[in-house]
């Protein structure tokens, strides 16, 4: 089995780590050459996925292509390039057409009566705002004064491009919904911690959330793909407040972090089941109960500092390699090598419960600092 993934960032590396756990061999397409997924695949082709000639080349031989970015000329390239050449696509580019714009997403939440916070500016401060087009916590402000919103504000050349509202303090759930219309399976709920600046640093499974609740995220997972009509995989995030799961984003892609959480905790590998539906048309199978828990975190040391930090360092970083046994966690995607001051590592550290899944997480942090001599050790977390 040949998958090649186009995108070698965050999401082609969750890519390329779960298909190389199905068997599969890997192919990446990048315009750059070094990005993180590249030293998880088996061969890597430097290619503008814009360029159609460029595509049938890099392309040439793959029985699947999944998609691992979130550049819509790119999408739009690969969908035409799939449906001339018979290759499948493991993509939906009309339900990312909706989830892509927040603005567009948000119409349907609201039609359907779910939870979400209150748009702003009237619901008063603070404020969160966020780009339109942009996922995770790229380009997102908080803004707790009125004269720096005011300020912000006017400043901007693109107003109609950016959702403004109530700034919602809680714990953050993500969960996945894959399948096709009439036939979708909702996955593992999972915890998302963030660092100072909204961006996850941390993901964990399973979640303390009361059951009903889960119960109640699943059905509103699978709601909202019968509303976009999703032929493949969806992302959703809520954040809990007042008891209330309140719906902040949706993302018909790939996402990052948290399938590798899944596949760890229970068994169940989301770039498997793809591929099934895609070339065989097989509907989603039932997803395991938990066996492990998981912490999966990342982490930056700069000099003597050590600090869990959101998904963005790694974005930043060149080729990364799987390390099994790093310090003691089961595996380490990390450009970490002797003498080097300055890398970067997502752990993947498990337990037969959250809290020692825990303690085997810290144990492995200070393994860490004490072999390198790394005196400062931080772990931010957004301000209150």
């Amino acid at each position: 089995m040949r998958l090649a993934v186009v995108g070698g960032g965050l999401q082609g590396t969750e890519a390329a780590y779960l298909a190389a756990k199905a068997g599969w061999e890997v192919r990446l397409l990048d315009r750059r050459e070094e990005v993180p997924a590249r030293g998880l695949a088996h061969d890597f082709v430097r290619c503008d996925a814009s360029d159609q000639a460029a595509l049938d080349r890099a392309l040439r031989g793959v029985d699947l292509v999944l998609p691992a970015l979130e550049d819509t000329p790119v999408l739009e390239n690969l969908t035409r390039w799939a449906g001339a050449s018979g290759v499948p696509l493991a993509f939906d580019l009309s339900a990312y057409a909706v989830s892509s714009s927040k603005l567009v997403s948000n119409r349907p939440f609201r039609r359907m009566g779910l939870a979400m916070p209150r748009g702003g500016p009237a619901c008063g401060l603070p404020l969160l705002v966020k780009p339109d087009g942009l996922s995770g916590s790229r380009g997102v402000r908080v803004f707790r004064d009125r004269e720096t919103w005011r300020s912000w504000r006017e400043s901007l050349q693109d107003p109609e491009n950016w959702v403004v509202q109530e700034y919602l303090q809680g714990p953050s759930y993500s969960i996945e919904v894959l399948g096709r219309p009439e036939a979708y399976q909702a996955l593992q709920v999972t915890e998302l911690e963030m660092d100072g600046v909204h961006d996850c640093k941390r993901v964990r499974a399973p979640t303390k959330l009361d059951p009903a609740l889960s119960q109640e995220f699943g059905r509103v997972g699978r709601e909202l793909a019968t509303a976009v009509r999703l032929h493949g995989l969806m992302d959703v995030e809520v954040i809990l407040n007042g008891g209330r799961l309140k719906l902040l984003e949706i993302d018909a892609r790939l996402p990052s972090q948290t399938p590798i959480t899944v596949y760890w905790s229970t068994g169940y590998n989301m770039v498997l089941a793809l591929g099934n539906l895609f070339l065989r048309g097989d509907a989603p199978e039932a997803l395991p109960a938990p066996g492990r828990a998981v912490v999966l975190e990342h982490l930056h040391a700069a000099g003597s500092r050590l600090e869990a930090a959101g998904e963005h360092v790694m974005s930043r970083r060149g080729p990364l390699r799987l390390e099994k046994g790093f310090y003691g966690a089961e595996e380490a995607l990390t450009d970490f090598g002797p003498g080097r001051k300055d890398w970067a590592a997502t752990l993947i550290v498990t337990g037969h419960d959250r809290e020692e899944a825990w303690r085997r997480r810290c144990l492995v942090v200070e393994a860490i600092r004490r072999d390198l001599g790394l005196t400062e050790c931080a772990d931010p977390e957004p301000p209150p």
